[in-house]
């Protein structure tokens, strides 16, 4: 991660902490802050995996957000925070953990900022809770919605955690500055995120058939620089679209077996066929009192009968955001995933 060039008044933070970093998003925001000489201190669970935290210098503390006692502890001598963590589960069989992670967990961090005299604090929150019409428009920041057009627990959680984070700000008079990405994808996504395990499986032959959706896609390194450019330029209380290009699903999926040298799958389901598939597949997961994802799961049927389409004119025009080309979010990706071993069964 190359050190930005951009100008700014503020100065840099004596010691800076990151929330999430053994995370996909928040490792790239800790490498992109550390080369743009930030004191960074990582907090992270005690049970977490560590891979995403090789090579980045920075001292490590163990907490949880359902821990406020650890918050406090973790956030002593700190004057800055960026806020990555949340619990991402586009399906869980017990749902009221996401909301104590993402809503509660959140307030009671920046109670602990507050305490430490934090001065500055990035948010990320997620496309997610931002408008998504069936017609493929493009929604931005300022595209009215509800928390009744949120599908699933997970984009429920993270609109009730942002309405809690502005909340907590206004109360105790914080610098919040929130930003929204859209669908990273590029190195270093060890789960994989939901997103990279349909770049995996597209690249295997997994997905030979697809519905007509659509996502918006950007280089998770662009969205780690966009968190840093949110810090200097931001205006607290702004939230701001990090995001790249709109794309059809079928075009992702086009791309990757182009690059694999695969068939481009051309079967087109309606969404109702795919209806019963995950019905089946969710009660089968409920069954077997399973906590995996399962193939399919009705949230992700209404999810995609909606195209995650939007506008990052507000980052690009106040932060000078500027993200590359969506294709080389996704030859990064496929690169590193084919380098670690996770296409060793592509053919």
């Amino acid at each position: 991660m190359k050190p930005l060039d951009t100008v700014c008044a503020l100065p840099v933070p004596r010691r800076t902490l990151v929330t999430g970093a053994t995370g996909f998003v928040g490792s790239a925001v800790a490498r992109c802050l550390l080369a743009n000489g930030f004191n960074l201190r990582l907090l992270h669970r005690k049970d977490a995996l560590l891979d995403n935290l090789e090579g980045i210098d920075a001292e490590r503390i163990t907490g949880d957000l359902c821990d406020a006692r650890s918050l406090r502890i973790a956030m002593a001598g700190c004057d800055a925070l960026f806020h990555v963590a949340a619990d991402y589960r586009l399906w869980a069989r017990q749902p009221r953990a996401l909301y104590r992670t993402n809503v509660k967990g959140s307030a009671a961090l920046l109670r602990a900022a507050a305490g430490a005299g934090v001065g500055r604090v990035v948010y990320t929150s997620s496309v997610a809770v931002l408008h998504a019409g069936m017609d493929g428009s493009v929604a931005d920041e300022q595209t009215p919605v509800t928390l009744g057009e949120m599908v699933g627990h997970y984009k429920r959680s993270k609109y009730l955690a942002e309405q809690a984070v502005h909340a907590v700000a206004a109360e105790l008079g914080m610098q919040v500055v929130t930003v929204n990405p859209s669908t990273p994808i590029g190195p270093r996504d060890i789960k994989p995120t939901p997103t990279g395990k349909i770049i995996v499986d597209a690249a295997k032959g997994l997905i030979p058939v697809y519905v007509d959706t659509g996502l918006n896609v950007v280089h998770v390194d662009d969205v780690a620089e966009g968190h840093l450019q949110a810090f200097w330029h931001g205006t607290p209380g702004r939230r701001y679209v990090l995001g790249g290009e709109n794309m059809p699903f079928v075009k992702i999926l086009r791309l990757v077996a182009q690059r694999i040298g695969r068939r481009v799958p051309k079967i087109r389901l309606p969404h109702a066929a795919v209806w019963p598939i995950a019905l089946i597949a969710e009660g089968w997961a409920r069954l077997r009192r399973s906590d995996q994802e399962p193939l399919a799961t009705l949230d992700g049927v209404r999810m995609s009968m909606k195209r995650m389409y939007f506008s990052s004119a507000r980052a690009r025009e106040e932060l000078g955001y500027r993200p590359r080309p969506a294709t080389q979010a996704i030859d990064d990706a496929l690169d590193w995933f084919a380098k670690n071993g996770y296409l060793d069964s592509a053919s």
